[in-house]
């Protein structure tokens, strides 16, 4: 509690309104790989509370559109469609797939994590099975220069899951934002022009 509440990025996220530190990962990932532009469709899964979107909205120029699902409540926000639902059945699916039509995807976030069961290796699997299926919607309605950032945890499953980007991506790269704590194994997985897409 003590390390939230001193934390720099946390302080900063409440001076500049954005709904978690969460966002100065994305921010600082963009302005390095120049992922978001005016126009685009994103979709962000495990979304909530938001920040991502914010960023999104923000640097769009809100123009484009965000598509947003998690588990948990999101407060509405201007710009993002939301869903409080879970990614992994299918009445969810269905809703994004819904919104999207047969229109593609330029972007799609994923900042999902596991509900802790503080198991590490029970945790880590699920994280990774979180991941599998983020990367198989990202590869099916991606546009042919779409791309996919992921967060990733380091350990048990790390590489067998970069191998599968790898598969499916002319391009995979590892990002460690500033704003991710130094202890964390957490770092973020970017893939570029999905294979195959047409």
């Amino acid at each position: 509690m003590h390390e939230h509440v001193t934390d720099p990025y946390v302080k900063k996220a409440q001076q500049d309104s954005y709904r978690s530190r969460a966002a100065y990962k994305l921010l600082e990932i963009d302005k390095r790989e120049r992922l978001l532009r005016p126009g685009m469709t994103v979709v962000d899964l495990g979304a909530a509370p938001g920040s991502w979107c914010q960023v999104a909205v923000q640097k769009m120029k809100q123009q484009g559109r965000v598509l947003a699902i998690d588990l948990l409540p999101m407060a509405p926000m201007p710009g993002v469609d939301s869903l409080e639902g879970d990614f992994t059945e299918p009445a969810a699916l269905a809703w994004l797939e819904g919104k999207l039509q047969t229109g593609r995807v330029d972007l799609v976030l994923s900042d999902m994590a596991p509900n802790i069961s503080g198991v590490m290796l029970r945790d880590q699997a699920r994280h990774y099975e979180l991941c599998e299926l983020a990367l198989d919607f990202a590869v099916n309605w991606l546009k042919p220069d779409g791309a996919f950032l992921v967060k990733v945890f380091q350990g048990v499953g790390f590489e067998d899951f970069r191998a599968q980007m790898r598969q499916s991506f002319e391009k995979v790269l590892i990002r460690k934002p500033d704003a991710s704590r130094d202890r964390s194994t957490e770092v973020y997985l970017l893939g570029r022009n999905p294979i195959g897409s047409a």
